[in-house]
């Protein structure tokens, strides 16, 4: 019953000998098996991913999950009305969800990073099965008729348990199990296309080829260290447009406005031929689905669980963000044709969406005298990993403690330990993948691997995530040197996996991620603060070439400055991404469906810039395929509730520092996850109602504008 939404997404250089970096704090003293027993003492399980596997073991050990689900279901099927119970009901269906997903994670994470295309291939077609059986389940109806014979016995039960029989019956009548024999086939029959078109778009996303090869002259203004690493012939410099720091770098420092046009183009158009035809299949399979449940559209029936509740209230949320930065917006968009005009020579030039990046950090360095790339030398990536463990271990209350992978799919993959500080309990283990390679996921995601859950044998099973990463990979001369913004999102990445492995929630189907997603990017997006507090800098950022040198604070008040400066474009690109997410899957005419492509641009100019005609960003726009679907408002819906938090933070005596805040964070919302209602957790860490005047003052809104 509960759909696989593993991945939580974030879209994201003297010469001196460098010695080759481990990207890893020095190895535990202690030994993943000697972990286990410690972990053991506490009637805790820890469990690290098994990467020694074949394409032919993929297909066994999907089948198998396959068949000891199928022998789970079939016992709940045939219960009598004596023998129901909520461990051989509610609980049992539980354990097969996460038996289930248990392999599922494994495989997203093969399908999505192994190197091996023969894997990677194996691992889409397991899902693909893995898949079509999880929506089956949906239509057991021996299996739907023991749990309604349950709840109508009206059990006693705690509240966590009769959240569960709730949302489990909730979740039976929005997969159709309430309608006759010859809807619900065709409700199934349309979710497991749905299942295979998405799998499909995601693996065309990731193969698709955006590389573009340019002249030294066509990347005037691009970094000469960045040259060195894409340097593939005489004169010849080859760009992927496809890896986000690749395509960054470019759009944001090349003068050339040909250049960038011609990066942004290929960036957007990169799955065109294949996937645009399969956005427009879905989306209509998406609509027919609700229709048959009775809902007005697919936006209305993936919002009826979550905060926003509607699609309605989600785009008029939307639109008041949007009508509220329009002041802010226009006054920023008169400094982009500025500072266009200089290096254009138009008096009137009209800024398109390929010099949004471009414009956006000249601003910060002619205005702010901010330039994004000279902060590099004090982010070496060795030392923001540590000095972000060293945060997380201070507010949190654990250690963070790097061990050997017993099994790995590639060699520099790292495994860490995070064990509770206190008791010395092992929580959970955590993976990282670090560079970019061919066929790999290309930003930043924490997957999960193995959900938080208590046992049939009382045993609780720890959860193991994993961190994919694509940081720039360090060369001859110098290590892995990050900008802010990659080390804004390691930390929110890095938030994502400490909510999944800090949990206490008996049911994996509300452990760890499992919240609702308008509210799962929240305490990620609280965390980014940390990179903009200059306390929290100071104890890591330094030049890797003089430590002694931590990043001047008149530097750090103009990157805040700076960002503030383009806040109001900012969120309008997040915005047209949200708005136009909602509207392809609320109710279109039929022109708007016959063009699908087309309405989708007109929406993406009008929030925002206008781009080429030939663009489909829609065809590239992964999260309306994995999960995200109807739900990229999220994104600006949890970042209000971040900015609430983040002010708490603010507030306590040691600031972003503070262990009693970062304990309450842990207690109050990460170790609770969905086992009571969200907007209660948050309330509890608040210390009162949520307000939504720190987000205000974040985008630079005047709180009367809204």
């Amino acid at each position: 019953m509960k759909s696989s939404l593993s991945t939580f997404a974030t879209l994201v250089f003297p010469l001196i000998a460098i010695a080759q970096s481990d990207h890893s704090r020095p190895k535990s003293s202690l030994t993943l098996s000697q972990l286990q027993e410690q972990a053991a003492k506490f009637n805790t399980v820890l469990s690290p991913l098994n990467w020694d596997t074949t394409p032919e073991q993929i297909t066994s050990e999907t089948d198998a999950a396959i068949a000891s689900a199928n022998r789970e279901l079939d016992a709940i099927g045939k219960l009598t009305a004596s023998q129901l119970k909520f461990e051989n009901t509610i609980r049992a269906l539980d354990d097969v969800d996460f038996e289930l997903e248990t392999v599922h994670h494994r495989f997203d994470i093969i399908e999505q990073a192994h190197p091996d295309p023969k894997m990677r291939s194996a691992a889409v077609e397991a899902i693909q099965k893995l898949n079509d059986f999880d929506v089956g389940i949906d239509y057991r109806e021996d299996v739907y008729h023991s749990l309604r014979a349950y709840a109508e016995t009206k059990p006693q039960l705690g509240a966590v348990e009769q959240r569960l029989l709730d949302f489990t019956l909730r979740d039976y009548k929005r997969a159709g199990l309430t309608l006759d024999d010859t809807k619900r086939r065709e409700v199934e029959s349309i979710r497991k296309q749905i299942a295979f078109w998405d799998t499909h778009f995601a693996v065309n996303n990731n193969n698709a080829s955006a590389k573009l090869t340019f002249s030294k002259d066509d990347l005037e203004g691009v970094p000469a260290d960045f040259l060195v690493g894409v340097k593939t012939g005489e004169d010849q410099y080859t760009v992927d447009a496809n890896v986000a720091p690749q395509f960054l770098t470019v759009a944001s420092n090349c003068v050339k406005e040909e250049t960038r046009k011609k990066l942004q183009l290929a960036r957007d158009t990169r799955a065109k031929d294949k996937n645009l035809p399969i956005a427009a299949k879905v989306i209509s399979l998406r609509a027919q689905l609700a229709s048959l449940l009775g809902y007005r559209s697919w936006a209305d029936y993936q919002i009826e669980t979550r905060m926003a509740k509607s699609g309605g209230d989600a785009l008029d949320f939307l639109e008041k963000l949007k009508s509220g930065l329009q002041p802010k917006y226009d006054e920023e968009m008169a400094e982009f044709k500025k500072i266009k005009a200089g290096f254009s020579g138009s008096t009137t030039p009209d800024v398109k969406l390929w010099d949004y990046y471009f414009v956006s950090n000249q601003l910060e360095k002619q205005k702010y005298s901010v330039d994004e790339e000279a902060l590099r030398v004090y982010f070496p990536m060795d030392r923001v990993l540590h000095g972000m463990f060293a945060v997380y271990e201070r507010i949190f209350g654990i250690k963070i403690e790097a061990l050997e992978p017993p099994t790995k799919y590639v060699d520099d993959l790292k495994l860490y330990a995070i064990i509770d500080s206190a008791t010395s309990q092992p929580l959970g283990l955590l993976y990282m993948d670090l560079f970019p390679r061919p066929g790999k996921y290309n930003h930043f995601a924490t997957f999960s691997g193995i959900d938080g859950k208590l046992l049939a044998n009382g045993k609780y099973q720890r959860p193991t995530a994993e961190l994919i990463c694509n940081f720039p990979a360090p060369s001859a001369n110098a290590p892995s040197l990050l900008d802010h913004q990659e080390v804004t999102t390691i930390f929110h990445e890095f938030g994502h996996a400490m909510h999944a492995i800090l949990t206490t929630v008996d049911y994996a189907s509300f452990s760890g991620l499992n919240v609702p997603q308008d509210f799962v990017e929240a305490p990620s997006q609280m965390l980014e603060y940390f990179t903009w507090d200059k306390k929290v800098l100071d104890s890591f950022a330094a030049d890797y070439r003089d430590p002694s040198k931590k990043i001047p604070g008149e530097i750090l008040e103009k990157l805040k400055e700076a960002d503030l400066a383009t806040k109001a474009s900012w969120y309008r690109r997040q915005l047209s991404f949200a708005i136009m997410d909602l509207k392809v899957h609320m109710p279109m005419t039929a022109d708007q469906k016959a063009n699908l492509n087309g309405y989708a641009n007109s929406i993406l100019n009008e929030v925002f810039l206008p781009s080429d005609s030939s663009s489909a960003m829609l065809a590239s726009f992964g999260h309306l395929f994995d999960g995200y679907d109807a739900g990229y408002y999220g994104y600006a819906w949890a970042d209000a509730i971040a900015a609430d938090m983040a002010s708490v933070f603010q507030k306590a005596p040691d600031g972003f520092l503070d262990p009693t805040v970062g304990r309450r964070l842990r207690d109050e919302v990460y170790a609770v996850g969905n086992s009571r209602d969200v907007a209660d957790s948050v309330e509890r860490f608040l210390g009162r109602k949520q307000s939504i005047q720190p987000f205000l003052k974040k985008v630079g809104i005047d709180s009367g504008t809204m």
